[in-house]
């Protein structure tokens, strides 16, 4: 079985961070590990309050997975702080993971801010040139590349922006955007475009965890980044649609739709007969 880490927040309310990022590498068959950065008091109206886990955790937690067990690939999510970017930065650099697959997390989806404005820059200068993958939204794409993103060709520009700064593919996602949900991809040589028909639910929480997530469950079951991309746009748009109307606010994605529709397949469940 392959094994896939993440490295985010936690949120008490189950439809984002670590439990999302859980949840979905369980829907993709894949082992899942966490180390927590932050404990946030988060639910689907508002955040309450953060706590960011010391450095020094940050870097025991990620030392126990690694010297222990292989890791397939790894999902970094929010990281709020410049120490806790330097910390993971630091042991990123010591295990040299691959498929390392990093969502800039700056907003919660209510708006509520999830990172530090100051940090921004140390994300540019850390985080962002270890990443096989980077998937920001076009907000958080706006706050990288430094500029305004009304359009499809000014998501395609701001993708090749963030790549020079040393990633190894970017995908700009559309949700923001009117009309059909577009994600562009941009690896270096192609922009590729991946669209799908718009859901209409506020039920999206944890949409932007769920999506990163599985691209780095499939990387980690060896597929290429445009078939991990595509896959995992299949799956978050399932999750969409099947969104559950839990909470007063921007309800969850439902990350097991297709279990709880269709059970385990034989092949899973080992009964081949």
């Amino acid at each position: 079985m392959k094994k896939v880490l993440s490295i985010a927040g936690s949120d008490c309310s189950g439809g984002a961070g670590v439990q999302a990022d859980l949840k979905t590498f369980s829907a993709h068959g894949v082992f899942g590990m966490s180390v927590i950065v932050s404990v946030v008091a988060e639910n689907t109206s508002r955040v309450i309050d953060i706590q960011d886990v010391t450095s020094d955790m940050i870097g025991k937690q990620i030392d126990a997975v690694f010297e222990d067990i292989e890791v397939d690939a790894v999902k970094i999510g929010m990281l709020s702080t410049p120490e806790c970017m330097k910390a993971v930065a630091e042991k990123l650099l010591k295990y040299s993971p691959q498929n390392v697959v990093v969502d800039p997390v700056m907003y919660a989806k209510n708006g509520c801010p999830l990172m530090e404005p100051s940090a921004v820059d140390t994300l540019i200068e850390t985080i962002i040139p270890l990443a096989d993958v980077l998937t920001p939204n076009i907000p958080e794409a706006e706050k990288i590349a430094d500029m305004q993103i009304s359009t499809i060709a000014n998501m395609e520009v701001a993708a090749k922006k963030i790549y020079a700064m040393g990633c190894k593919a970017v995908i700009v996602k559309g949700g923001h955007h009117i009309g059909n949900a577009i994600d562009i991809l941009f690896d270096g040589d192609r922009v590729y475009h991946f669209e799908t028909t718009r859901i209409d639910t506020k039920n999206t929480h944890g949409t932007g965890c769920t999506f990163s997530s599985a691209i780095a469950s499939n990387l980690a079951k060896a597929m290429s980044i445009q078939d991990a991309v595509a896959q995992a746009k299949a799956y978050v748009t399932m999750a969409i649609e099947h969104s559950l109307a839990i909470g007063n606010g921007c309800g969850p994605t439902n990350h097991f739709y297709n279990l709880y529709k269709y059970g385990l397949s034989e092949e899973r469940t080992g009964n081949t007969k």
